[in-house]
C-alpha cells in the first residue's frame, strides 16, 4: 500500500512521523511525503530512513493508494489540480480545516474515490492524538481500514461532517488550550519559586493524570473527580471558586465557540 502525504508542516510532519512509526524497512507500505522546501522532509527522513521523501506532488501521490492532503486550506484547490488522480478507486483524506467533502469532492476530480476529512491534533506524533473523522462515498471496508491506519495514533472516532467543526475546536484547537494552561500555571509557580523546567513537567504530569482519571475510568465525570479532592474548608475549593469568580469556565468555553 503507497501512501502520499502531501504537505510536510506542522500536521503533516506530525502524521507522517506518527505512521513512520508502525512502519519497518520491511513492510509494504511505502510511505511518500512531499514539500515544496527540502529541510523539513530532510529532519523528517532523517526521524525515520523509511520515508520517501519529494519536493514533486505528482511523483508522491503517483499511483498511491492513499493521499492524505496536509495542506492549508487556501492552498487545496492548486495542490489538487497538481496531481494526477488514478482512474483506479483512491481513498483521499484531507486535513484541511474548513474544507468540506464535498468541495475535495469538486477539487480532486470525476474518478473514483473513497473521500475522508481527518482532524487530528500536532500529539499525532507522539501517538497520543484524538483523530476525528467523517466520510463521503466510502465502503465499510474503507472506513475500517483508514480507523486501523489511525488508531495506534491515539484516540480515532468518527463524527457526521455537520459536528466536525465543534470536534475540531475541542480536540485540535483544545491542545491549545490544555497548553495554555500548562503555561499558566508554571507562571505562577515561577512567582512562587518554582523554576520554570520543574514547574513544566509537574503541571504536565498533573494534567496528563487528570485525563487518566477520566479515560480509565467509564463512569467517572469530571465533577465526581473534583470533588475527590474539595475537602470542605480546604485549598483546594478556594481555588475551584476563584477560578469560577474570575470567569475560568465561561473563558473556556467562549474560547472554543470563537474556535468552531
Amino acid at each position: 500500500m503507497k501512501i502520499a502525504i502531501i504537505g510536510a508542516g506542522n500536521m503533516g510532519g506530525a502524521i507522517a512521523r506518527g505512521l513512520s512509526k508502525l512502519c519497518d524497512e520491511s513492510v509494504e507500505r511505502a510511505i511518500w511525503v512531499s514539500n515544496p522546501s527540502t529541510p523539513k522532509l530532510k529532519a523528517l527522513q532523517k526521524s525515520n530512513p523509511t520515508l520517501q521523501i519529494t519536493t514533486n506532488n505528482r511523483e508522491a501521490a503517483d499511483h498511491a493508494d492513499l493521499v492524505i492532503l496536509a495542506v492549508k486550506p487556501w492552498l487545496m484547490e492548486q495542490v489538487c489540480a497538481e496531481i494526477p488522480w488514478s482512474k483506479e478507486r483512491q481513498i483521499v483524506l484531507s486535513v484541511a480545516a474548513g474544507i468540506t467533502l464535498e468541495q475535495l469532492k469538486q477539487m480532486t476530480g470525476p474518478f473514483d474515490k473513497a473521500l475522508f476529512r481527518l482532524i487530528p491534533n500536532t500529539a499525532i506524533s507522539l501517538s497520543e492524538s484524538v483523530n476525528l473523522i467523517a466520510s463521503q462515498g466510502a465502503t465499510a471496508e474503507e472506513e475500517q481500514l483508514v480507523k486501523n491506519l489511525f488508531e495506534p495514533l491515539g484516540l480515532t472516532m468518527f463524527l457526521p461532517e455537520a459536528k466536525m467543526a465543534a470536534g475540531t475546536a475541542m480536540t485540535s484547537c483544545g491542545i491549545a488550550y490544555a497548553l495554555k494552561y500548562i503555561q499558566a500555571a508554571m507562571q505562577a509557580g515561577i512567582e512562587l519559586g518554582i523554576y520554570p523546567k520543574d514547574g513544566m513537567k509537574m503541571v504536565a504530569q498533573t494534567l496528563k493524570g487528570a485525563a487518566e482519571l477520566i479515560l480509565q475510568n467509564e463512569g467517572t465525570h469530571p465533577s465526581v473527580e473534583i470533588d475527590k479532592v474539595c475537602t470542605p474548608g480546604g485549598i483546594t475549593i478556594k481555588g475551584i471558586n476563584t477560578l469560577e469568580h474570575e470567569g475560568f469556565s465561561s473563558a473556556l468555553i467562549k474560547a472554543i465557540k470563537a474556535s468552531c
